[in-house]
């Protein structure tokens, strides 16, 4: 027995959907063209190399995201009773811990490079008979890795939020903090210029401190999901009002004479259950099958609850 509906996301919010795939699409074709550029120009240094990687690591978001949406909303099986949403949960825990693990991995051979006084330079090149410091094209190379990723990032970031999408979410707020990436890089070059050879280490480890910062708040939040948590905002902030809003609304219920409410996330949509002390019993499964149905049709996120009628609700 199937025990899910199929699921799709209301009107309100398909072209929403539309928006954020149009965007990511965008978005890699975009750090494509940003991974070949630098890998092209970064030479020996270590904060290049460590800004070349960490923009592939950016494209793991976007590819997940898509990969996600193809799934999601497939019809529930015998096999899966409960339908794929969880797909962007697992999407957002393998993403987490390929940011962790490389951040980490960054970070060490940074540190490595630092304690072994590795000194990089940086060449010149000749261009129309003109000759030029490749630092000034690594740094117009960084800009070209920030500034469109930053505008990317505020234009997803309020889609995230209406679909509830952590996943892409974390793309939205990384991307939009990509610029202390190029920031960090471009000292790190000028550091070479001026003879500071350190600097372009120290600016790496400061690269990889953050992918390793942010692949750690996202692991742990993507592991307080699948440990079924109480919902959260996309923020995983604040626990989501939407929660506390059903239980006053059965709670407002003429027949219920108290109530607890149980939610879990499934990517972008709830599950939960909803346990009732009755007031009476008179008419008990009419008033439960309304009950369901209004709860279901109150939010597009409560895609599926189950209500109960209990002697007793433990505290």
């Amino acid at each position: 027995m199937i025990l899910s509906k199929s699921f799709e996301l209301p009107n309100s919010l398909r072209q929403v959907m539309k928006d954020a795939k149009k965007l990511e699409w965008i978005t890699l074709a975009y750090m494509l063209s940003v991974i070949v550029i630098m890998f092209l120009v970064m030479g020996s240094s270590q904060a290049m190399k460590t800004a070349w990687l960490e923009d592939a690591l950016s494209t793991l978001p976007a590819i997940a995201f898509l990969v996600a949406t193809k799934i999601y909303d497939k019809p529930a099986t015998k096999k899966y009773p409960y339908g794929y949403h969880k797909v962007f949960g697992i999407s957002f825990l393998t993403g987490s811990v390929a940011l962790f693990g490389m951040g980490s991995y960054l970070a060490i051979d940074s540190i490595i490079s630092l304690l072994e006084k590795n000194r990089p330079t940086i060449g010149t090149i000749v261009i129309f008979k003109h000759t030029i410091w490749m630092g000034w094209i690594m740094i117009l190379a960084l800009i070209y890795s920030a500034l469109p990723a930053m505008w990317l990032g505020y234009k997803k970031l309020p889609l995230a939020k209406k679909l509830h999408n952590k996943i892409l979410h974390t793309d939205a707020t990384t991307q939009k903090a990509d610029y202390m990436t190029a920031f960090a890089a471009i000292v790190g070059i000028l550091g070479i210029g001026i003879g500071l050879w350190w600097m372009d280490a120290a600016a790496a480890i400061f690269i990889s401190v953050s992918v390793i910062k942010d692949g750690f708040s996202n692991l742990k939040s993507a592991i307080a999901d699948l440990m079924e948590r109480r919902p959260q905002d996309v923020n995983n902030e604040e626990p989501d009002p939407l929660i506390q809003e059903i239980s006053d609304k059965v709670s407002a219920w003429p027949w219920v004479k108290d109530v607890r409410v149980r939610f879990r996330e499934h990517g972008q949509v709830y599950f939960g259950e909803i346990y009732i002390i009755p007031k009476t019993l008179e008419n008990a499964e009419n008033l439960l099958t309304a009950g369901k149905k209004e709860i279901e049709s109150y939010h597009w996120k409560i895609f599926d609850v189950t209500l109960t009628l209990v002697k007793k609700i433990e505290t």
